[in-house]
């Protein structure tokens, strides 16, 4: 792909990087799209190993040559210094920025290794059976959730609102149905290669066939619409065709996506049920608030954004009224880059990308025939853009670049297209191909390169991953208090685990914002425990949440932490202040209010108060459990009137 005649065996070198980077592939996609901390840990080596085995094999290579590199992969650089910079100057809660930026750093170090350094035609080759059995099991594993044990999840609990749906290895359906869009349309043009034997064509038509079974599973409606507008596309995107003969295959193909969605929509009823509320709801009901939200973000700050990682605590500027639901991202990717990140943000991305993409449509390719077999083939390679067509068009109503297996899945498959429809052998001369003659100067740069890469990853990213992991972890365990009857004994047992893990994460890396505020949250709830030290934990509890707050002013959840601390040490009117500034943080937040109406009901002079409080609160969300048992208290302490 990178040379005019590549050698006929893949080297040691390309074969490690190849199993590397399937391991990653495997890990992230069978351990819930790789989002949770714990598995971002792993994420991060297996990426970190991949990016410096790439380097180590053009500096100590067999070959002992130093090869061009791939335009392409540094096209996309730029970004990447942007979005740091964004992190640091811009960004209101700087460790959700460090995981954001993370994320994109592994997706472009991805593509650019599978560019430049995953080119032989059998490395490749394994890559995509690789990729393909991924698909394979992740319907497997969504017959299962569908026909076996609905409420069966990989890790953890299944949300209660996807059960009926498939979701294979993923927490959610819609990114089984994203990872699946990727690999139909290539199974599906391998099935049609003319050039393919009986058997093979039969075998790429059965893996065609169920992973699209696994993608009606999915009860993705996006995922459906967004494969049918890009196999309707891909006819009429083909200029060595007549137009007619254009416009008779886009009609065919609509014609047969039209009777198989007929004949799926009578013989399902959970498509039927999910098509008919489609139709009754106009398309969508909540989404287009999230997207709202993010365009007056963008408003707010065109140019540079609101910050890396910033919608899901900026959101609450536009949360309307009776909107109860927790936002991390705002269901398109687009949008949502354009808030956080801007115009500048958006074009050296998604510009770039587009640039790349303009660039492979509009090259003209040589005869397939000098090309090595079904991998470098330009039907497979027309597949893999259909993929990802459909994937990029998904991403109008869905986060998946947010989900490390689908933006590393991402990154994969559009280097394997670009590198099949741009080779560079076409672009750099050969004798650019030449002797590695200062071996120390490649050293250099590789050993700079892994400095570089150690001290982020030391410094920042592990160290912020493992308190995550912590965080998360100890706030679950409260969390799931909370849904329970009180039961002292199992407070005791809970509790002050809890806070031990949270004291630790705060020392792993003590610029988490969040991990400061859950701290100070559970610190709150040991009073329960130790009812004679309740002023000094009040103490505690606001040194940790003034950390927090130090952390990210930004974030209303931090001034609630404070004011209840400091309603622990009976400092009311210190306390109405932090819920005051709560509530101008997050004006239409159910919960924010309830924890204000909480703070008022402490002082009898403040009932009246604490009662307009609790009513807001519930008329923003009826079924709040907070407001709902704090207004039966303001009842009960008011009496007959």
């Amino acid at each position: 792909m990178l040379s005019a005649s590549p050698s006929p065996r893949a080297s040691v070198w390309e074969w490690t990087q190849t199993a590397l980077l399937v391991a990653n592939l495997g890990w992230t996609t069978l351990y819930m799209g790789g989002y949770r901390p714990v598995a971002q840990i792993v994420t991060l080596l297996l990426t970190v190993a991949v990016v410096l085995t790439h380097f180590a094999a053009r500096v100590w290579g067999e070959e002992r040559v130093w090869r061009p590199l791939h335009p392409a992969g540094w096209w996309l650089l730029p970004f990447l210094l942007y979005a740091a910079a964004n992190v640091v100057w811009v960004a209101p809660a700087k460790w959700l920025g460090w995981l954001d930026w993370l994320n994109w750093a592994q997706m472009v170090a991805v593509f650019w290794v599978v560019l430049n350094g995953i080119q032989n035609p059998s490395t490749r080759r394994f890559l995509c059976f690789m990729l393909m059995a991924l698909g394979i099991a992740g319907v497997v594993l969504g017959c299962y959730q569908r026909f076996v044990q609905p409420e069966w999840v990989m890790v953890g609990e299944r949300a209660p609102q996807f059960i009926g749906r498939a979701s294979g290895s993923f927490s959610i359906p819609n990114s089984l149905a994203a990872w699946l869009l990727l690999l139909i349309p290539a199974a599906g043009a391998l099935a049609l290669r003319r050039r393919a034997g009986e058997m093979a064509r039969v075998w790429w038509a059965w893996v065609a066939v169920v992973l699209l079974c696994g993608l009606i599973l999915t009860l993705s409606r996006g995922a459906w619409l967004a494969l049918a507008v890009s196999l309707v596309a891909w006819p009429l995107s083909l200029r060595r065709w007549r137009w007619q003969r254009r416009l008779t295959i886009a009609v065919a193909i609509v014609v047969v996506v039209g009777l198989g969605s007929v004949w799926v929509y009578r013989a399902l009823p959970q498509v039927r049920e999910r098509i008919d509320i489609a139709l009754r709801d106009s398309g969508e009901t909540t989404r287009p608030i999230m997207w709202r939200a993010a365009w007056e973000l963008f408003r707010e700050k065109p140019a540079l954004g609101t910050g890396a990682a910033s919608y899901n605590i900026l959101f609450e500027r536009h949360r309307p009224e009776r909107f109860p639901d927790t936002t991390l991202w705002a269901h398109n990717e687009y949008l949502n880059t354009l808030a956080d990140y801007g115009v500048v943000g958006f074009v050296l991305f998604f510009g770039a990308a587009g640039a790349i993409a303009v660039r492979c449509i509009v090259r003209r390719r040589g005869d397939d025939a000098r090309r090595a077999g079904w991998v470098d083939s330009s039907t497979f390679t027309v597949g893999l853009a259909v993929g990802l067509l459909a994937f990029s068009l998904q991403m109008l109503v869905d986060f998946h670049l947010k989900i490390p297996a689908l933006a590393l899945a991402f990154a994969t498959v559009a280097a394997l297209a670009v590198g099949n429809r741009w080779p560079l052998e076409r672009t750099a001369p050969a004798q650019e191909t030449v002797p590695l003659r200062r071996p120390w100067l490649g050293r250099v740069g590789f050993a700079l390169g892994a400095v570089v890469s150690g001290a982020l990853v030391v410094g920042i990213f592990l160290p912020l991953l493992r308190a995550e992991t912590e965080r998360v972890t100890a706030r679950r365990a409260i969390d799931r208090l909370g849904e329970q009857d009180f039961d002292l004994a199992r407070y005791r047992e809970v509790v002050p685990a809890a806070r031990e893990r949270l004291l630790w994460a705060t020392r792993l890396y003590p610029r988490d914002g969040q991990a400061w505020a859950d701290l100070a949250y559970v610190t709150s709830l040991m009073p329960l425990l130790e009812p004679a030290r309740k002023a000094q934990l009040g103490k505690e509890a606001e040194r940790a949440a003034d950390r927090a707050i130090a952390c990210s002013p930004a974030h209303a959840e931090f001034w609630i932490r404070r004011g209840t601390a400091r309603d622990l040490q009976g400092r009311w009117t210190d306390a109405r202040s932090d819920f005051v500034r709560a509530t101008g943080l997050a004006p239409n937040n159910a919960m924010v209010w309830g924890y204000y109406a909480d703070h008022l009901s402490r002082v009898p002079s403040a009932h009246e108060a604490a009662e307009a409080a609790v009513a807001f609160c519930l008329r923003l969300d009826p079924g709040n459990t907070l407001g709902l048992a704090l207004r039966q208290r303001l009842a009960i302490k008011s009496g007959p009137r």
